[in-house]
């Protein structure tokens, strides 16, 4: 018998900081945190969450942000915000 297991993306969701100035640029509302989840899968069929992902970006500098180096605004930003797109 062939078993069909492994991991596999989930969705993804971007949210605008609005209010959150990049440290690097000091621009304020140009940071999007975008959030990747995975799942493990057999035959195909999602059965759990194994890991969450996010990283915030800066539009004006390209500067990306990664899990340890998020500011307490962004942090406090990201549990707060608004979604502003959802893709699978």
């Amino acid at each position: 018998m062939i078993l069909f297991l492994g991991t596999k993306p989930g969705k993804t969701t971007s949210i605008l900081l609005q209010n959150v100035v990049c440290p690097y640029c000091e621009n304020k509302g140009t940071l999007t945190a975008t959030t990747s989840t995975t799942y493990f899968h057999l035959f195909w069929i999602s059965l759990f969450r194994v890991g969450n992902h996010t990283v915030i970006s800066c539009s004006h500098c390209k500067r990306t942000y990664y899990e340890d180096e998020f500011t307490e605004e962004m942090q406090h930003s990201i549990e707060t915000g608004t979604s502003l797109e959802q893709k699978n």
